[in-house]
């Protein structure tokens, strides 16, 4: 089960960069694509884009790779929301990873915030400054011409809910080809996944593992349990869950190790997969989908 691909052509195991050191976010890349990931995910809410972009440049030449050989997506923020700054936001991004087109370009949030270059307005009283004057779909629209333009392959969304994916990709000119979504056995979004199924858009999980939150899937009685009768760890047990129920998945390893442990995937027994589904506990790790502010990146970061 490694990293195979689906018809958008995204590998199915993606490394995601949200490290807030600059100089891990490029030793924990190069690792990653020497452990074998072939796809990227980066935003620029990470705040880390020139990193990554110098880790994969670096790391395909001593890799002897070229760009076509891997996938890379990144993700419009927030404050550009309004269709007439969603380019420039979008070449600040090709610029800083040193790309010349991108595979995949996501709406970070379904949310517009106070355009601007504080990525985190706030009033004085600390509450977020919203932008009622921007919706979704004209944010898409700015989107689809970047398809147009032939720099991006493809768009889609992320911390979206059924409710607001529905009505965009009703009446959406090109179609959402994935969404990334916090998904993993306490949290398995059953209805958005088979909605994506039925549409062919991609189901991308992120915090696959819990985050790492404790306690969380990693010390699970029953991953555990899995984990070790087949001989594996918990956070390849959880991995090889995610890519069996059909998503795509990113985790975040910060070392070498981790890397190849993340990357060595294979199928569960069938008994396993059913006990890992049978899981009752229902927790989210992250409130981004209420209010457009991630949990995992810290204010001001």
């Amino acid at each position: 089960m490694k990293a195979t691909n689906n018809p958008l052509g995204m590998p199915v195991l993606g490394f995601g960069t949200l490290i807030p050191d600059a100089a891990e976010t490029i030793i924990a890349t190069r690792n990653a694509l020497k452990a074998g990931f072939r796809h990227f995910d980066c935003a620029e809410r990470y705040r880390n884009e020139r990193e990554v972009g110098k880790a994969l440049q670096e790391g395909l030449a001593a890799e002897g790779l070229v760009r076509e050989d891997i996938f890379v997506t990144t993700k419009l923020w927030n404050t550009n929301h309004r269709p007439n700054r969603v380019e420039a936001a979008f070449e600040g991004s090709l610029e800083r990873l040193r790309l010349n087109y991108l595979d995949l370009y996501l709406i970070h949030t379904p949310f517009a915030f106070q355009p601007g270059d504080d990525q985190d307005p706030r009033d004085e009283n600390g509450n977020v400054i919203y932008d009622d004057q921007t919706s979704l779909l004209d944010t898409w629209g700015a989107m689809e011409r970047l398809v147009d333009s032939g720099k991006c392959h493809a768009i889609g969304l992320s911390d979206v809910t059924l409710a607001e994916l529905k009505p965009l990709y009703e009446s959406a000119r090109i179609k959402p080809a994935a969404v990334q979504i916090e998904s993993h056995p306490y949290l398995p979004e059953n209805e958005l996944l088979e909605y994506c199924k039925e549409r062919g858009i991609v189901f991308l999980a992120f915090a696959p593992l819990g985050h790492g939150i404790k306690p969380g899937p990693l010390e699970d009685p029953a991953v555990l349990a899995v984990a070790a009768r087949i001989g594996k760890t918990p956070a390849q047990v959880l991995l090889a869950w995610a890519l069996q129920r059909g998503t795509a998945v990113l985790t975040t390893p910060r070392t070498e190790a981790r890397a190849k442990e993340n990357f060595d995937i294979s199928p569960l027994p069938e008994d396993a997969f059913n006990e890992i589904n049978n899981i009752q506990t229902r927790q989210r790790f992250n409130a981004v989908v209420k209010t457009g502010v991630p949990g995992f990146i810290a204010r001001g970061n």
